[in-house]
């Protein structure tokens, strides 16, 4: 799971700029597969200094990794064009000072609150939902997927 997505990314920059930065092809598109891209490379990043201290993947993603995650990876996409202005420099370096600064302790991530952990999907199964099986051959049972 990714840390930020496109639509995160396109709250910070416009899709136009997001074009520019991604469409190689000229086809006036953004292209989703940099995108992706650069949002894995930043995950990788803030997992590389995290992981020192915490469980990575996160599996509920705090709010300020959320927003570092999406800094790094527009950083990244401007870094593909060698035209960063100098706000997304400072940023991607801020984002980089505080993951350095919670891999060595200096910072602590902060607790995840219950608005975080419900933005992340949750399941609606339930106790009703029927189950597959295949049975079992040693006890002479046999289940929903037997004799297909």
């Amino acid at each position: 799971m990714s840390y930020s997505l496109k639509a995160d990314i396109l709250k910070e920059i416009s899709e136009e700029d997001l074009i520019g930065l991604t469409d190689d092809e000229g086809d006036g598109i953004v292209n989703d597969d940099r995108v992706t891209a650069a949002i894995a490379r930043a995950d990788a990043i803030i997992d590389s200094y995290c992981g020192q201290v915490e469980a990575v993947p996160f599996v509920t993603v705090p709010a300020v990794i959320k927003q570092h995650s999406i800094t790094i990876a527009i950083y990244f996409l401007y870094s593909r064009r060698s035209i960063a202005p100098e706000v997304r420099k400072d940023n991607y370096k801020d984002a980089l000072k505080h993951l350095q600064d919670i891999a060595t302790g200096k910072a602590a991530l902060p607790p995840v609150t219950d608005d975080e952990v419900n933005a992340e999907p949750q399941t609606s199964r339930t106790e009703d939902d029927k189950t597959i099986s295949m049975g079992k051959k040693s006890d002479g049972s046999s289940g929903s997927l037997d004799n297909y």
